[in-house]
């Protein structure tokens, strides 16, 4: 196993994933407890299949994961760093089908997404705008998560959400943006129903924000700054029904687990 944080070049930045390159699968609840036992956003398991794709699945502490970047970028980096395989790699995933990844000349490795762009809500839940608190100039969703827009970057940063209110939202977790100061734009995200609190940084959600914000700022590639406590930056560029997400990543431990 290789614990790796994703969207940095500072280790104990950006998002902790494990990574566990299998030669078959383990039972679904044997890599739940995995999950568990490491306490990470995420822990992905990746098979080869006979097309040199590998096959990926991601689990959270509490639950199986449709779609996730960080372990993704994670298992992308072990893959090159540990010599399995080379670039470009791709990665097989029921949800949302095959996901490329290639390395660019100066380290980063960038993720071949769907657009998952969001769209407006007339009526959003009660459970949200009681949750968030802070009332959002717009509302979004789409299939992963609702999205609450603000004015300032400040108010992304300060807001302080009811957790047990967002809980009741589930399936959806709940992704907050806002222009940014330094960057194009910021974001946090609550998935109190699917993983836990706050999840560091998110590369799966920027399929939904990277084209939201690169309709509102008229540019295509746009830098994001995920303001969590460990933060991280993701590079993002739009390119039609496709969305490419690049980050650095560190590796922190490599280790072996009894099961």
């Amino acid at each position: 196993m290789y614990q790796v944080d994703a969207f940095t070049q500072e280790r104990f930045k950006g998002n902790s994933a494990a990574v566990v390159p299998l030669e078959h699968w383990l039972s679904d609840a044997q890599m739940q407890s995995i999950a568990m036992e490491n306490n990470l956003s995420e822990t992905a398991f990746l098979v080869r299949e006979a097309d040199g794709a590998f096959h990926i699945r991601w689990f959270s502490p509490l639950t199986e994961i449709d779609f996730c970047g960080h372990a993704t970028l994670a298992s992308a980096f072990v893959l090159l760093e540990q010599q399995i395989a080379s670039a470009p790699l791709t990665f097989r995933a029921g949800a949302v089908g095959d996901i490329s990844v290639a390395r660019l000349d100066d380290g980063r490795l960038e993720m071949n997404f769907p657009n998952r762009a969001p769209e407006p809500v007339v009526n959003p839940p009660v459970g949200l705008l009681s949750g968030l608190g802070l009332l959002p100039t717009a509302v979004l969703k789409n299939r992963q998560a609702w999205f609450a827009v603000y004015e300032h970057e400040d108010q992304v940063r300060q807001l302080a959400p009811d957790l047990e209110a967002l809980k009741s939202l589930a399936p959806l977790d709940v992704v907050v943006t806002a222009p940014g100061i330094s960057q194009d734009f910021v974001s946090r995200y609550f998935w109190p129903a699917n993983g836990g609190e706050e999840d560091p940084v998110t590369g799966s959600i920027h399929a939904g924000l990277a084209p939201f914000w690169a309709g509102r700022l008229g540019k295509t590639s746009l830098v994001a700054l995920q303001a969590s406590r460990r933060s991280g930056l993701l590079y993002c560029r739009v390119e039609g029904d496709r969305v490419f997400v690049a980050g650095h990543a560190v590796q922190y431990l490599q280790g072996t687990i009894e099961v």
